[in-house]
């Protein structure tokens, strides 16, 4: 089957991999059986790959149900997308729906719609959650945004159905319990904070800490014994290079562009690491 490049990230998101996908496509073996990504997000690798097996994952429910939507309800979706606007108080009476007691009664394509135009809509395409699990990032006033993206939407559509992907709601270490010899594991979790205030790990409830890393690290190497290639992406701190000093490190340069500081975008420094040699 030939990758239909029409399929791509519906979402923006932070720490989004577009930017990094030339690098990332050097080390991506050649020869997958199945395809785990345990920490999905906008899904910019998997679109790229498109193995025709897969288990995906996210720990962000509304994000799942997202997918789950479009692999399910497309038309439906499309659909309601149509009704929304593009005006502050339209935005923030959607933003505030998960602080109310009808968000419970919101369809699983109501959810998946809010998400979308939210993400759209919203300031620098953030999606972000405060401790209660609420979207709190304000309106982002831009002209004429793309709520509706039929032909994307239809394409990530098609290719969930047309091939066999598994679509998980859960921690990351249970995402890849079923990992064997001859899988593919791509790890992105939240990076580790370059410095003490540029932490943004507000995309699920469940933030992910120094502790979280090592039990990352720990499960690297257990999938490393299993046989299987595991690549895994983080920001370059010494923590991360030190948890990692066993295996290939590559230290490749990302543009990052979600940062509501402006003097913060631009190039950082991010490491890929294998635990095998890179086909050359």
């Amino acid at each position: 089957m030939t990758k239909n490049k029409l399929a791509q990230p519906f979402l923006k998101w932070a720490g989004g991999k577009r930017q990094l996908l030339p690098e990332i496509r050097k080390y991506i073996p050649k020869k997958i059986n199945t395809y785990y990504e345990p920490f999905l997000g906008a899904g910019a690798v998997l679109f790229d790959i498109q193995p025709k097996k897969a288990v995906i994952n996210d720990i962000n429910t509304e994000l799942i149900n997202t997918y789950i939507a479009i692999r399910d309800h497309v038309d439906e979706l499309i659909n309601d997308l149509k009704k929304h606007k593009n005006e502050k108080e339209y935005f923030y009476a959607i933003r505030d729906l998960d602080r109310k007691e009808e968000f419970k009664k919101l369809s699983l394509v109501e959810r998946a719609s809010r998400i979308i135009y939210l993400n759209k809509t919203c300031f620098n395409g953030l999606f972000r959650v405060n401790s209660q699990g609420h979207f709190n990032v304000p309106f982002g006033k831009y002209k004429n945004p793309q709520i509706v993206n039929e032909i994307v939407l239809r394409a990530v559509h098609n290719y969930l159905n047309s091939n066999d992907i598994t679509i998980l709601n859960v921690d990351f270490e249970k995402a890849v319990e079923n990992a064997k010899k001859g899988d593919f594991i791509y790890f992105d979790p939240p990076y580790d904070p370059v410095s003490d205030t540029s932490s943004f790990t507000g995309y699920s409830l469940y933030g992910f800490d120094k502790d979280d890393q090592i039990r990352l690290r720990d499960l690297f190497v257990e999938l490393d014994k299993r046989g299987c290639k595991v690549l895994l992406s983080n920001s370059a701190t010494d923590f991360i290079k030190d948890l990692y000093k066993d295996f290939h490190i590559e230290v490749v340069s990302a543009n990052r562009n979600i940062n509501a500081n402006a003097s913060r975008r631009g190039k950082i420094d991010e490491v890929l690491v294998m635990n095998y040699e890179p086909d050359r």
